[in-house]
C-alpha cells in the first residue's frame, strides 16, 4: 500500500460568525473555499490539471454553502477544470473526514494528488436556521419527523448534551472555566508568538483590499472570575417544549437517573465564527516527481460511533481505535488536537486518556479561536502539523465529537 503525505495546509483566520459583524461574513463561501485552494496552489507551485480531486466538507449544504462547494471553489481559484471535485457532511468531523478520504484515495494508488479541507460561514448558517425556524422547520434534534428512530435513539441538543456528561462525569463547573481559561491564554501565546503565521492566509475582498488577516474571535483579557460571572447557556433550552417532550426528557428516557444544572455558556463552549482551511495530500510518486518536499505522513486514519444521545462522547474510543490501528501508545503522541466543542469533551478526554496536558491544545482550542464546523478538522490537522514542527515531535493525534455520536481521528507523523 501506497504512503500518503501531506504535502502542505493552511486555513483562513476565524471571523465572528455574526450577520453583518464579523469580517469575512459578508463574503460567499465559496470566496473562502477558493482563498485556501489558491494559497496551495500559489504556494506549492502546483500544476492544477494533476489534481485529481477536491474533497470539500460543510455541516450545512444550504443555501450558499450548497452547490458542490469543492468543485466550484476549486474552478473560483483559477484550478484547471480536470481537478474534479465533491462536498460531504460529517457534521463537525466532515474535516478530518475530507483528509481521512484524501488519504485512501492515495494510499489505495487509485490518485496521486488530492486536496482536501473544508469552509463553515455559520454567520450564514445562523441566519439560515433563523429563517428555517421562522418558517416552522425543526432542525435536527428538535424532532425528526421518525418516530421509530427518535424513541431508539433521541438526538438532544449539543449544548444540553455537554451539560449531562459533565454531571454524569462528575466534572465541575470550575474545572470547566478554568480550562476555557487554559484555552484563550494558549491563543493569546501562538498569536503573540507568531506560532500560527506559516499556516494564516489572509482573506481578501473581491476588491483586493483585505478582508481578515488575523484571528478576530480570542479574547485574551479573559479572566476567571469573568467565566465565572457567566450565567449557563442551556438550561432553558433543556426545558423547552418540543411538542410533548423537552432535550431533558429525552435523554432522561436512556438514563433516567440523570438529572443536571446548565455548566456550559458562551465563555466555556466554542465560538461561532466563518473560516475554511486546505491539506494538500500526495503520494511519494507524485511529490518526488513534481519537487515537493513531504512534511508529514498518515500513520492511520479510523472512524468510530457511539451513544447518540449523549452525542459528544465518541473522541475517546476513537483515540483508543487510532492508537491501536496505528500500533502506538498515549506517551507515543507529542501534539493532541481534540476540538473543544464543549470544554466537558476536552476535559473528559484528557481525564479518561490521563493525557500529559501540555500536550493537548498546545496552542489553544474552539473555546479561545472558534470552531467553524466542517471546517474544523482540517484546520485542526494544520495546526497539529505546525506544532510538531515547532516543537520537533513526531506523532500528532487529532479527533473531535460529531453529531449523530461520531468521531472520525487520524494520526500523523512529521517528517
Amino acid at each position: 500500500m501506497a504512503e500518503a503525505y501531506i504535502i502542505d495546509a493552511c486555513r483562513t483566520p476565524r471571523g465572528v460568525g455574526k450577520p453583518g459583524k464579523g469580517a469575512l461574513s459578508h463574503l460567499h463561501p465559496q470566496h473562502l473555499a477558493a482563498t485556501v485552494l489558491k494559497a496551495l496552489k500559489d504556494r506549492n507551485n502546483l500544476d492544477t490539471s494533476t489534481v485529481d480531486d477536491v474533497i470539500w466538507s460543510t455541516s450545512s449544504q444550504n443555501g450558499k454553502q450548497g452547490g458542490d462547494l469543492g468543485r466550484m471553489a476549486a474552478l473560483a481559484a483559477g484550478y484547471d477544470i480536470g481537478a474534479s471535485g465533491m462536498t460531504l457532511d460529517r457534521f463537525c468531523g466532515g474535516g478530518i473526514t475530507s483528509v481521512n478520504l484524501a488519504t485512501a484515495a492515495v494510499m489505495s494508488g487509485m490518485e496521486d494528488c488530492v486536496i482536501a479541507g473544508g469552509t463553515e460561514m455559520m454567520s450564514f448558517t445562523a441566519a439560515y436556521g433563523a429563517e428555517l425556524a421562522n418558517a416552522g422547520v425543526k432542525p435536527l434534534g428538535m424532532g425528526s419527523g421518525n418516530a421509530e428512530l427518535d424513541a431508539i435513539h433521541p438526538q438532544s441538543h449539543q449544548g444540553v448534551c455537554g451539560d449531562a456528561i459533565a454531571a454524569m462525569e462528575g466534572i465541575p463547573r470550575e474545572a470547566l472555566d478554568a480550562l476555557a481559561l487554559v484555552s484563550q491564554e494558549r491563543a493569546a501565546r501562538a498569536i503573540r508568538e507568531g506560532r500560527f503565521d506559516k499556516s494564516l492566509i489572509t482573506v481578501h475582498n473581491p476588491d483586493g483590499t483585505v478582508a481578515l488577516d488575523h484571528e478576530e474571535f480570542p479574547r485574551p483579557e479573559t479572566t476567571a472570575e469573568g467565566l465565572a460571572s457567566l450565567k449557563a447557556s442551556f438550561d432553558g433550552i433543556a426545558d423547552f417544549d418540543l411538542g410533548g417532550t423537552t432535550f431533558r426528557k429525552q435523554i432522561q428516557r436512556r438514563y433516567p437517573e440523570l438529572n443536571w444544572k446548565g455548566v456550559h455558556h458562551a465563555g466555556n463552549s466554542s465560538g461561532v465564527v466563518d473560516g475554511a482551511g486546505a491539506v494538500l495530500l500526495a503520494s511519494k510518486e507524485y511529490a518526488d516527481k513534481h519537487g515537493l518536499k513531504p512534511r508529514a505522513r498518515v500513520v492511520c486514519y479510523i472512524n468510530q460511533g457511539d451513544d447518540p444521545t449523549l452525542m459528544l462522547n465518541a473522541p475517546v474510543p476513537a483515540a483508543k481505535k487510532a492508537l491501536a490501528k496505528a500500533g502506538l501508545k498515549v506517551e507515543d503522541i507529542d501534539v493532541w488536537e481534540i476540538n473543544e466543542a464543549f470544554a466537558v469533551v476536552a476535559e473528559k478526554f484528557i481525564r479518561d486518556l490521563n493525557l500529559d496536558r501540555t500536550k493537548v491544545n498546545i496552542n489553544g482550542g474552539a473555546m479561545a479561536l472558534g470552531h467553524p464546523i466542517g471546517a474544523t478538522g482540517s484546520m485542526l490537522i494544520g495546526t497539529a502539523l505546525d506544532e510538531l514542527e515547532r516543537s520537533g515531535g513526531r506523532y500528532g493525534l487529532v479527533t473531535m465529537c460529531a453529531a449523530g455520536g461520531m468521531a472520525p481521528a487520524i494520526i500523523i507523523e512529521r517528517i
